[in-house]
């Protein structure tokens, strides 16, 4: 707050309101611009309006399972624009701002005495807008918005934070290991997969060779009947004669040149190797 003016003009800055006072007694309003008084007997009193940051140094909170820890705080506060709020700031508290801070203390060890320390830590904005709220409600009747609290640091005790550290250091490596054995599962299966498809393969392959033998024996099956029906002899002479050729047998010329018949019992003419 500026200091009370007792010249018959005041200026009232554009960030600024102010209240004048006869005989001790509330008068008016004032707004930004040009104002006159009347010397010894009214007295202008400004406020100033803009967002006023409050720094609440760190303060020690017990969260629900008896865990001792430190909190640091920034809370944003106005003064309300109004006539009537800025009455308020100014008849309704003697120091708005010492008053805003100790109240901010108190609801702040409240708050966190509800929460576990695992809560506390993962709970910043949730705590904060409740503050925002709490506060809010509580200086309204002094003239007051406000406007947003942040939590900057929460700081646990130092064998706390050794026994997170460890605890989070011990939860990467079963991450690390977990991600290794999936890698392992994964190639195994990849690995089973690519001998299920191989064996696949020759296994159609063989069934393919197998086709082509017996559609090779049908063909020939039906050849015979069609070429050598009522030929059986002979057809059976030039299956023993191709059984010599491929076995490197003796073969038996005769005027007839050569005859299977001969290696079943027929007389020789000549015998070659």
């Amino acid at each position: 707050m500026r200091s009370m003016r007792i010249f018959p003009a005041v200026i009232i800055r554009q960030y600024e309101r102010g209240i004048v006072e006869r005989y001790g007694k509330y008068n008016r309003f004032v707004k930004p611009g040009l104002s006159y008084q009347i010397p010894l007997i009214e007295f202008t009193k400004v406020r100033d309006i803009r967002e006023h940051t409050m720094n609440i140094e760190p303060q020690p909170v017990i969260t629900k399972d008896n865990v001792e820890i430190k909190v640091d705080v920034v809370i944003w506060v106005r003064p309300g624009l109004d006539e009537e709020d800025i009455q308020k700031t100014f008849y309704n508290i003697d120091d708005w701002k010492v008053a805003v801070i100790q109240l901010a203390k108190t609801n702040l060890r409240q708050e966190f005495g509800n929460l576990t320390l695992d809560e506390s830590l993962v709970a910043r904005e949730k705590i904060s807008e409740n503050l925002r709220e709490t506060l809010g409600k509580m200086t309204k009747d002094w003239g007051l918005s406000v406007r947003k609290v942040e939590i900057k640091l929460i700081d646990p005790p130092a064998d706390i934070k050794e026994a997170m550290h460890k605890q989070k250091t011990a939860e990467q490596e079963r991450r690390v290991m977990k991600l290794i054995a999936t890698g392992q599962y994964e190639a195994a299966v990849q690995e089973k997969l690519a001998i299920i498809q191989k064996a696949e393969g020759e296994m159609e392959a063989e069934i393919k060779v197998a086709e082509g033998k017996a559609k090779a024996i049908e063909l020939v099956n039906e050849a015979a009947q069609k070429y050598f029906r009522g030929s059986a002899k002979e057809l059976k002479q030039l299956e023993v004669t191709e059984n010599s050729l491929k076995d490197n047998s003796k073969m038996i010329l005769t005027e007839k040149g050569i005859n299977p018949t001969v290696i079943i019992g027929e007389l020789p003419v000549k015998e070659v190797r």
